[in-house]
Order: structure tokens, then sequence, then C-alpha cells
């Protein structure tokens, strides 16, 4: 879709966004130009973006009910999500409240916002990677892959020193690259730096020791290297995969927290006045 298709697409969005935004902005000034209490607005309106946000979670655990596409939900998540910034400040009129409990609220609202953030930026980046990598794999069978693998190297190896008569390749991939096999490895640099280092780090190793081998050994080398760079790929959807699994154990119990702050600071307001 051209850029222009997607703001097209986007466009009632957009309009919602600011009518849902600009609605409590107007209010809230009236209400301040006849000495009325626009905190009261914007409070209110807040606490609905924060339901309606709530509503994302319930709307995945409710998969199986027609309810609208998932990916329809998670674009009015984040539209929400970045309204209910915009609504904060309007409601606190600082970017810091004062008052230990307005702290810790806002304290925790800026975590959770940041964690959506980050949240989306992953879910705009790793899944269209994972998808070049042309290779479809359950985090679960992960480790029973990483096995297969290993597996399959150590008999190459073994068949490679019975049908050569040296055990060159045999000694260098015990050094090397038996420890890359073992298990997922280079976590950061497939995480967060495309997997450049890993990638280089491999053929470094397979370079190193090609020229002190016989033909037999270089053939079975190749096909050592052909192994080394599915588990490569294999490592980037375990980071990728682990790091948006883990991505929702830390965003979903700071909502769970700042749901229970507003909630608390709903009831003190009530109570006893502000």
């Amino acid at each position: 879709m051209s850029p222009f298709g997607k703001a097209i697409h986007l466009l009632p969005l957009i309009v919602g966004a600011l009518t849902l935004l600009g609605v409590p902005w107007l209010w809230s000034a009236q209400a301040r130009r006849t000495l009325g209490d626009p905190a009261v607005i914007t409070g209110w309106w807040l606490f609905g973006v924060f339901v309606l946000l709530g509503a994302f979670n319930a709307r995945k655990k409710l998969s199986v009910l027609p309810l609208g596409r998932a990916s329809a939900w998670l674009r009015l998540h984040v539209a929400g999500g970045f309204l209910a910034i915009a609504l904060f400040w309007l409601h606190t009129r600082s970017l810091w409240p004062t008052g230990a409990h307005r702290q810790a609220l806002a304290a925790a609202f800026y975590l959770l916002s940041a964690s959506g953030i980050v949240g989306w930026l992953l879910q705009r980046t790793y899944p269209r990677q994972l998808a070049d990598t042309g290779l479809e794999i359950i985090y679960e069978h992960i480790p029973a892959e990483i096995a297969r693998l290993r597996n399959a190297a150590d008999q190459l190896v073994l068949d490679t020193t019975r049908d050569a008569g040296n055990d060159t390749l045999a000694r260098h991939y015990m050094e090397t690259l038996h420890w890359f096999f073992r298990r997922p490895r280079f976590f950061i640099n497939h995480a967060f730096f495309g997997s450049k280092h890993a990638r280089a780090w491999v053929r470094q190793q397979c370079g190193v020791v090609r020229p002190y081998l016989g033909a037999v050994e270089r053939e079975r080398l190749e096909s050592l290297a052909a192994l080394a760079e599915e588990k490569l790929q294999i490592d980037f959807h375990h980071a990728a995969q682990s790091i948006m699994k883990r991505w929702l154990l830390v965003h979903l119990p700071l909502a769970a927290v700042t749901t229970i702050l507003v909630v608390w600071h709903v009831l003190l307001v009530h109570a006893y006045g502000r």
C-alpha cells in the first residue's frame, strides 16, 4: 500500500483521536472560563480511554468471538495509548504533578506508556524481519530444532573424520562451532544489531580452518556451514520471539498497577475533594 493509501486508511482513526482529544480540551476550557472544575472533565475522559485500552486485552482473550480483526483492535489500542498521553498532560497541566500519590501515578503511567511504545515498535519491526528469514517456527519448538541441528552437525563431523581419515575439522569443530550449536547464542546481537556479528563469527570460524582441510573435509565444511546458517535463523527467531513474549510480562503488570492507582485516585478525589 502506498503512503497516500495508508494515510487514507488511517484517516478515520486520526479524526477519531483528534475528536476525542478536542472535545475534552474545549469542554475543560469552557469550564475554566465559568469557574468550573476542568480536571473533573478531563479526568473522567481519561478514565474512559483507560477502559477502552483495557478492552484490547479482553478482546485477545475472546478471540473466538466475531469482534473484529485483531489488527484493527491493535491500531485502536496504539492510537488510544497516544491519546491517553495527551489527555494525561491535559488533565495534570504539567509533565510531573505534585504530591506523593499523584507522582506515583504519573511514574506508573509514564512507565506503562514507555513500555507500550516499545511494544508498538517491536510489533512493527520483528514480525517483518522474522518473515524475511523464510523460516516459520513456533517458539516452544526452538529447543527441539536446535537439538536436531546439533545432532546433525555432530554426526557430520564424525562421518567426515571416518571418511577423510583426518580429525582436523573435528578438532576445530569441538573448539569453536560445537559451543555455537549447543543452545541459542548471540542473543543481544540478534535482537538489536541484525545478526551481523553472529553471522560474521560463523563465517570466520569456517574460513579460518578451510586452508588446512582436504577435499572431503572442505566439502563437508560447506554442509556444516549450511547447518550453522540455519542455526543463525533459529537463534534470531529465539531472540525476537523471546523479547516479544517477555515484553508483555512488563507491560501487563504495569497496566495492572496503573489501573489500581487510577481507581484509587478517583476514589480519593471524590471522597475528599481536590
